[in-house]
């Protein structure tokens, strides 16, 4: 089988973890006789030095055409003086409107040989964490109606947040579907004690969760939640989010599962393509100097043949190569303790490589 896949490589150490993933992906290619077909577009702060903007219709032409995308992190100080629509985190936003990925997939687990790298003492860990977080990802606040306007007290800025009836049953039928493949149980978190948007969005999840009778439903508020994450993580399965607290949540999750380097994510929508990316930043103060930790990127690889494409053997296979590489001790600065060696990314990148 041949897939197209469209590569954003991003800024900072974007290139170095996309490149990680591609190497893993063509041994996972030449393993079960797949063809990968790359193409390499600009999107964030290195499309605007090119073009003058964050994502160029080029891009946008490029990914909507592929079968699925693979991004690096973009993002830097370089252009942290941009106007708002000019910054490389706008080419995010902007590709998860122009694709319709409205539902943001993010694994936090805790691999068994990392328990030691967790912030959380061994009696909350346990036998280990599997949380799932669905984030609703193309409204709420970071795509309503925003401005500033002069008052008494001086120049004010607002942002809007709002949800449709459809868009949070739709982020909430996903949420579901995942969960009855798991554990059976969805824990929705909102605001709604505060929050009109919060209220609309409690009602909606309630509605759609009849017809699931299988999966046990519980409400958090958002300030309980990222208590409750802390102390026991055990207790969730599925968590289902808007925009603003899903990205603040899932961050928060993967400083317990030992570093933030660990952890994929899938942007997803109708008919499968997705967009699959590291949660991590673009961290340009590390780039070029092979410490950063790939498997992230390599994992999004991972759930981009899964979710994409359907190969759930290839995606079994890519997630076995980093657990075997973690259980052999192999570690990237990131997750190594202070007695251990780190190695480079290209080193950690053939190591697995070496496993599939």
């Amino acid at each position: 089988m041949e897939y197209k896949i469209a590569v954003v490589k991003g800024d900072g150490i974007g290139p170095e973890v996309v490149e990680g993933a591609i190497e893993v992906l063509n041994s996972i290619g030449e393993k079960f006789k797949h063809k990968f077909i790359y193409k390499e577009v600009l999107a964030g702060g290195s499309a605007y030095d090119v073009y003058g903007e964050p994502l160029p219709k080029e891009t946008i032409d490029v990914c909507k055409s592929s079968d699925s995308i693979l991004l690096g992190a973009v993002g830097g100080v370089k252009w942290d003086r941009l106007p708002s629509d000019k910054r490389p985190e706008r080419a995010i936003l902007g590709l998860r409107k122009e694709l319709g990925l409205y539902a943001n997939i993010r694994p936090g687990i805790l691999f068994d040989p990392l328990k030691d790298s967790s912030p959380l003492k061994a009696e909350i860990i346990g036998d280990g964490f599997d949380i799932c977080v669905v984030r609703e990802l193309t409204g709420g606040i970071y795509f309503g109606e925003r401005g500033s306007r002069e008052t008494e007290l001086g120049q004010s800025a607002y942002d809007i947040e709002e949800y449709s009836e459809m868009e949070v049953r739709r982020i909430a039928k996903i949420a579901f579907d995942f969960a009855m493949k798991r554990n059976k149980k969805v824990t929705s978190v909102d605001k709604s004690n505060v929050l009109e948007s919060s209220r609309l969005w409690r009602r909606v999840v309630e509605q759609v969760s009849k017809d699931y009778p299988e999966i046990e439903l519980n409400h958090l508020y958002v300030d309980n939640a990222a208590m409750q994450v802390i102390r026991d993580p055990k207790q969730f399965d599925v968590i289902l989010t808007t925009n603003l607290f899903g990205d603040i949540l899932s961050d928060e999750i993967s400083v317990l599962t030992g570093s933030i380097g660990m952890l994929p994510s899938a942007s997803l929508g109708e008919g499968g393509k997705g967009l699959f990316e590291p949660i991590h930043g673009s961290a340009p103060d590390i780039a070029g100097q092979g410490k950063a930790n790939p498997i992230a990127t390599i994992l999004s690889a991972a759930m981009m043949l899964r979710y994409s494409f359907n190969l759930r053997k290839e995606a079994d296979c890519i997630e076995a190569a980093v657990n075997r590489a973690l259980k052999e001790g192999y570690r990237t600065s990131d997750i190594a303790r202070n007695a251990e060696n780190p190695i480079s990314t290209k080193e950690m990148t053939e190591i697995i490589k070496g496993f599939i």
